[in-house]
């Protein structure tokens, strides 16, 4: 049986973990965790409820924030996801207070290494490198590691010929590392043209937030750019921007819908469908590169 998260353990053991909140010792009638609440609708419902419609809301729709490990086993066949790039340790380059703390928090919280997981997995039978970025770890902003680790999973499709799926969610380049962190835009942009020039295929699934550096680099190279409804697709946030230029902005302008209309974006994919869309895009990939 092939390993997931490096172990299956490790990887039960990391659904596990960040689920099962600490009920407060003042508790309230309602133990923390037992309910869910929408950030669009602001209705509450039952976690598990949740989990079991794939982390959207059955009321309004609205795609909640979700974990690396969720997105790996909605998306990625059981059993078949194997993480690659194991191993490596973020630094503090800048020797900024606390960033060694926070990263170790971070670390204990969400039972992942760093803010981006890739490896080996199927999706519909079809063999793929798969990689997340997690943005409940630091936002998952880029650093040092994250991009090397999204330099390396371009590296090991390329070594295996396979496709490269990305499932992006970012609030951009980690400030704490300063031009370090801006120094992977260029590394992780070169690694996705040595991709092309090979000829294989590059999905990108903006997810929200995808922003800053991260939407300025990698995140936009796809050849098949998809995005889920609602998700915030942009450079600088819309505060940031109305600052700036002192006008107002054009509702949702932002938003992944607007981005399609655009022509930025290939097509809005609803979390349900998402794994069918993919399957059908690798197998169309596949039939091709067979000559069929």
């Amino acid at each position: 049986m092939k390993q997931v998260f490096a172990d299956k353990k490790r990887f039960r053991e990391a659904l596990r973990t960040y689920r099962e909140k600490p009920v407060p010792e003042k508790s309230p009638d309602v133990p923390e965790g037992l309910y869910e609440k929408c950030g669009e609708c602001k209705k509450n419902f039952m976690a598990k409820d949740i989990v079991k419609n794939l982390f959207v809301c059955p009321d309004c729709g609205n795609h909640f924030r979700i974990r690396a490990v969720d997105r790996l086993a909605i998306t990625a066949d059981n059993d078949t996801f194997v993480e690659k790039g194991l191993g490596f340790i973020t630094l503090n380059p800048l020797f900024q207070d606390t960033y060694e703390q926070k990263i170790a928090e971070y670390k204990e919280k969400t039972k992942l290494d760093e803010a981006f997981v890739y490896g080996y997995g199927e999706i519909g039978g079809h063999p793929c490198v798969l990689g997340v970025l997690d943005s409940h770890f630091m936002m998952g902003s880029m650093g040092s590691v994250v991009g090397e680790k999204v330099v390396k999973s371009v590296e090991y499709a390329m070594v295996k010929s396979l496709p490269l799926i990305l499932f992006i969610a970012s609030g951009g380049a980690r400030m704490q590392e300063g031009i370090y962190s801006l120094m992977q835009m260029p590394k992780t942009s070169g690694a996705i043209h040595k991709l092309n020039e090979q000829g294989l295929l590059y999905i990108s699934v903006l997810t929200h937030p995808t922003t800053g550096g991260v939407s300025a680099s990698f995140a936009s190279l796809g050849d098949v750019i998809l995005a889920e409804p609602g998700a915030l697709i942009g450079f600088a946030g819309p505060r940031v921007i109305k600052q700036t230029i002192k006008q107002e902005l054009p509702e949702g302008f932002q938003t992944a819908e607007f981005l399609l209309e655009k022509g930025m974006v290939d097509k809005v994919v609803h979390r349900h469908e998402m794994k069918s869309v993919l399957t059908k895009l690798l197998r169309l990939h596949s039939a091709g590169g067979d000559g069929s």
